[in-house]
């Protein structure tokens, strides 16, 4: 088969799963696993919470579907047993946290399992390549694969925000991989991305179902793995930094929850009201808008990302430029709304 007509069963095979899974879901999970209101949560009323096994399994099925129709070229699945073994064992973990709610997982046993889950991906040879040096790659894709998992989870503060964060950022990487001969990437970012679409609508209905822990860290881990996983620098040399572009919002989010508490004088790895949808709300945005321009400024950076593969240093140094100017004021005006 041609490479579209299996990129296209990849996704649709995920999205069709997702969506016939995720009713039998919510009604098993609709009277004992709940995510009850209060604290900073947003919801009146408790909704079920394991909406991430529904996009686990209409993810990992496309993939093995796949790979069974697919004669995939020699190294290729080695690297891709990295991605199901790390998603599978995050997802576990937020489950697990989803469960055990609301006192949830320890902090440390989290960080311990998503090591675990970014050493196997090294292992399987899925890390940061811009570097040759072993010392310093390691510990970076440790330090980006862990710090992206929590990022979408910690972007999990309002409803449709992570998962449309997700399919802005896995659309990004579709359109900036497929050129590559990375095809594992290729079939994982378009899986995801299917498994996503199928959520949103769950996710805003009257009906709804949260992602949960399991859901939004399982897309964190993947889409950190997959944004290390491709090559970017077959037109440009300074492609490699495009993935700093491409979730430059989830990382923006994350970065700046962490300046705000630190400010504060607060724990950065305790919760606070410190989000920036949050901050938004209390200058009375309503949610579709705070939606809207999360999504608008993720295609944004995207674009940014895709020139980034394309560009000289001149360029490239005027996209880290304009991008860290207009970041800053952002964030001094972010730091100007009161929480409390």
């Amino acid at each position: 088969m041609k490479p579209f007509v299996l990129y296209s069963i990849s996704m649709l095979t995920a999205a069709v799963i997702t969506a016939a899974v995720l009713p039998f879901l919510r009604r098993w999970a609709g009277h004992q696993f709940l995510d009850a209101p209060g604290g900073l949560k947003t919801h009146t009323q408790a909704v079920p919470v394991l909406g991430g096994c529904g996009i686990f399994i209409g993810t990992l099925c496309s993939l093995t579907l796949i790979r069974l129709i697919t004669d995939f070229p020699s190294g290729t699945l080695h690297n891709l047993r990295g991605i199901f073994i790390g998603g599978t064992l995050i997802f576990l973990l937020g489950l697990a946290d989803d469960l055990k709610k609301p006192k949830g997982v320890s902090i440390g046993v989290k960080l311990l399992v998503q090591a675990v889950a970014a050493g196997a991906l090294i292992y399987y040879g899925i890390s940061i390549h811009a570097f040759t040096s072993p010392w310093i790659s390691w510990p970076l894709t440790f330090l980006w694969v862990v710090g992206l998992t929590n990022s979408f989870n910690l972007l999990d503060i309002m409803d449709g925000l992570c998962v449309s964060q997700a399919i802005v950022c896995t659309l990004g990487l579709t359109v900036i991989s497929l050129p590559s001969e990375y095809i594992y990437v290729n079939f994982a970012a378009l899986a995801l991305l299917g498994s996503g679409l199928a959520f949103w609508p769950y996710n805003h209905a009257r009906q709804k179902i949260f992602l949960g822990d399991s859901g939004a860290t399982f897309l964190g881990f993947m889409i950190a793995a997959l944004s290390i996983g491709t090559g970017y620098s077959e037109r440009s040399d300074w492609g490699f930094l495009a993935p700093l572009f491409i979730l430059a919002v989830p990382l923006f989010d994350t970065g700046f929850v962490i300046l705000a508490r630190l400010l504060k004088k607060k724990n950065p790895l305790k919760g606070s009201n410190d989000h920036i949808a949050l901050r938004l709300e209390r200058l009375k945005w309503k949610p579709a808008l705070i939606l809207t321009v999360f999504a608008t400024a993720g295609l944004f950076f995207n674009l940014l990302a895709f020139a980034l593969t394309h560009c000289g240093i001149e360029i490239a140094l005027a996209l880290f430029v304009f991008s860290a100017a207009a970041l800053g004021l952002i964030t001094l005006w972010l730091l100007h709304i009161k929480t409390e």
